[in-house]
């Protein structure tokens, strides 16, 4: 028997580095707007319970962000080492188009297989999925039991968080490529008997996970 409660991965929001297009992935990085606040706010709101578990990255968009999910589900935010975004090296801070078509066609040829890859002085994917995997499993392994009460939700990051949704569960390029996913916006993960997950939700989609959207998008970590 499956336990019901979740994995649930939830992007940050609106960060003054999303709205310049920026390669911000360095911590602690720049802080929400006035929106990034509002939509945060807006998701504790909107749960339909409290989470059981509730965690960020150390980036300070993240903890921001679990901040206002604490005060509206009244669920204590802790911080876990290892859940920040892909760090980028040199493309770190860059907004111009160069930079942006350099991380997509490294970070598209990781969702293909190429995880040996990386830009200047930034990290491949084996090594960004080496240092999330593990804390997720020892989330899974300690609160997503038979008896759970409640989901466990981790604030991190959009490009970090799709990387995780296809190795985890199995989802798909182009699928995984080309949905971006929106501030605030979540990926949900369902323990299976078997020791792997099923994706129950990935941004504004429920399975099957066939559409194929534009490839392009205005964040470019989203």
């Amino acid at each position: 028997m499956t336990t019901r409660a979740k994995l649930i991965l939830v992007r940050h929001g609106e960060t003054e580095g999303n709205v310049a297009k920026i390669l911000d992935t360095a911590v602690p990085g720049l802080p929400l707007t006035e929106r990034g606040v509002a939509q945060a706010k807006a998701f504790g709101a909107g749960l339909e319970r409290a989470p059981q578990v509730l965690v960020s990255s150390d980036a300070l968009r993240a903890r921001q962000t679990a901040g206002y999910i604490e005060e509206a589900t009244g669920t204590p935010a802790y911080v876990l080492d290892g859940l920040c975004e892909v760090q980028v090296g040199e493309l770190h801070g860059r907004s111009d188009r160069e930079a942006h078509e350099l991380f997509q066609r490294i970070y598209r040829g990781w969702h293909l297989g190429e995880l040996d890859v990386r830009a200047p002085g930034g990290e491949s994917g084996h090594e960004v999925l080496a240092r999330i995997l593990p804390v997720l499993d020892g989330l899974r392994a300690e609160f997503l039991t038979d008896d759970a009460d409640g989901d466990v939700v981790v604030v991190n990051h959009g490009a970090a968080m799709r990387l995780i949704g296809k190795a985890l569960a199995g989802v798909a390029p182009p699928f995984t490529t080309n949905n971006h996913l929106d501030n605030t916006e979540t990926i949900e993960l369902l323990p299976t008997e078997d020791g792997g997950w099923e994706c129950l939700r990935w941004g504004k989609f429920t399975p099957p996970f066939t559409t194929k959207a534009d490839s392009s998008a205005d964040d470019p970590m989203g």
